[in-house]
């Protein structure tokens, strides 16, 4: 159950992200209060994730997948440029991410 609430707290992050995106420096009223909304629900979930996962197996999970699914938002709807070397970053973090988590089984 830890890591639902662990998938739910990545999910909300990367909604409060895409709105900071959208708030346009917070010139728009609705996105700007879907960030505070938004990274409210993720750290909630966070904290109850955390009642049974590692904090640095956890934190790694969830900066590392919401950095690689934000890099990919960009990408798509924000059209921002994707280069080889931010593919290559991008896989690494994941690497990083699968590897940290593994870890957690091999103690």
């Amino acid at each position: 159950m830890s890591y639902l609430y662990l998938a739910a707290a990545i999910l909300f992050e990367i909604c409060g992200t895409t709105c900071m995106k959208l708030s346009e420096g917070f010139t728009r009223m609705l996105p700007s209060i879907l960030i505070f909304v938004f990274y409210g629900i993720s750290f909630v979930s966070f904290t109850i994730a955390l009642k049974k996962i590692d904090v640095s197996v956890a934190y790694a999970i969830w900066a590392g997948l919401g950095v690689a699914m934000i890099s990919i938002i960009g990408y798509v709807g924000f059209h921002e440029p994707m280069s080889l070397v931010k593919i290559i970053s991008i896989v690494l973090v994941i690497v990083g991410v699968v590897g940290l988590h593994l870890s957690s089984y091999l103690q």
